[in-house]
């Protein structure tokens, strides 16, 4: 057809891919898109299997199966002092981007206005613009990138219906604090802006620190969705399994549209999933296990001419190369990819207007074996 008058002209094929198809071209360690590359613990596979076996095989209910919903609800509960109710503000999601886009299309229309922090994961901009949505950038401050809340003020209008946030953080690795989340809270005080909070790295946090989840907070928990993921929390990122939590009436206009989007998800996986999430070590002993591969991938790089600030949470670490190259991160990782087969994410195409602080983004949720072998590398640049 001609004259295809395109949703999302600036949309191009995702960084992600583009560096992973690179990985594979020149045989390079691929620490760009962000999967581990070991399995899950074979007891959740087993209990998957076994729900197949028994035939959990049709549509699972809409909302999810009640389960696990119940389980989900008590887990945020018990870890933030929340008050969920799993019937009424529990949806199970194909993944938490597809949580993330049935909030945005439940609620963006024409014109409204999201406030997005940059560098940020890109699916939240494609999702906004589609539905006619207009996005309000702040960037975060380098190097630390901490959020400016007095340039947050500034950037509300009346026409801001949704801001999004994300911590722990993709792709720097920061978390926001608790005196981050009380100035949001004052921020919002007052206004009907909905507080879209990506916290799929809930669970891989560091050095002792709490997760801040927004659920701590009344005066952010009833107004916000809160977007999780088990392919995060257990290895599995292929199942794209998550879940959404928010008050009654948010969750209401999410489900009008979610049943419509996919209906419901995986039904054995969620089977298996309500059974595994009743051992709570299996998603708490997580900062630890993470933990030990950011510290070591560290210490065998400390040598190396790149420099860093350790990851408060994710299980990404980003390089500083100011000491290599003057290049630009994109011509950087593209270097290296090819000529010293190791793959990155330049951090620049997610930043305002491109902004190139120098530094890329590494995954450190690989075998131990693979961390060593690509520090190898990297101490050699």
């Amino acid at each position: 057809m001609k004259n295809i008058n395109t949703k999302l002209p600036n949309v191009a094929t995702t960084i992600f891919t583009v560096m992973s198809n690179m990985a594979n071209e020149y045989k390079a360690i691929n620490l760009s898109q962000g999967f581990p590359n070991f399995e899950t613990d074979s007891k959740l596979m087993n209990l998957v299997t076994s729900a197949m076996q028994k035939g959990y095989n049709q549509y699972a209910p809409m909302p999810g199966l009640a389960s696990l919903r119940e389980i989900i609800a008590e887990k945020t509960n018990a870890l933030y002092n929340s008050n969920y109710h799993p019937d009424t503000e529990v949806t199970v999601t194909s993944g938490a981007t597809q949580a993330i886009f049935t909030i945005i299309s439940a609620f963006i229309n024409k014109g409204d206005e999201v406030i997005v922090f940059k560098p940020a994961y890109d699916s939240y901009e494609p999702s906004i613009e589609l539905f006619g949505g207009n996005v309000i950038p702040v960037q975060l401050s380098t190097p630390n990138f901490t959020v400016d809340w007095e340039e947050v003020a500034n950037k509300i209008t009346s026409k801001t219906k949704m801001m999004i946030i994300n911590t722990p953080h993709n792709p720097t690795g920061t978390i926001l604090s608790k005196e981050d989340m009380l100035k949001l809270e004052n921020l919002l005080k007052g206004t009907d802006i909905i507080l879209l909070s990506d916290e799929v790295y809930e669970h891989i946090i560091f050095d002792s620190q709490p997760h801040q989840s927004v659920a701590r907070f009344p005066g952010l928990s009833e107004r916000a969705f809160i977007t999780a993921s088990f392919g995060k929390t257990f290895h599995t990122t292929g199942w794209k399994m998550g879940y959404c939590i928010a008050p009654k009436e948010l969750m209401e206009e999410f489900r009008k549209v979610h049943q419509f989007n996919v209906f419901c998800s995986n039904h054995p996986m969620q089977y298996a999933l309500a059974e595994y999430l009743k051992t709570p070590d299996n998603y708490l002993s997580l900062p630890n296990f993470y933990q030990k591969k950011r510290d070591l991938f560290l210490s065998l790089i400390k040598d190396s001419k790149f420099s860093y600030t350790p990851a408060s949470g994710t299980y990404f670490q980003l390089l500083d190369y100011t000491s290599i190259t003057n290049e630009s991160d994109v011509a950087f990782a593209e270097r290296l990819t090819k000529e010293y087969k190791i793959a990155s994410i330049p951090v620049s195409v997610f930043n305002l207007n491109s902004q190139d602080d120098k530094v890329l983004r590494f995954c450190f949720a690989k075998t131990d074996e693979t961390l060593k072998k690509a520090a190898e590398i990297l101490c050699e640049i």
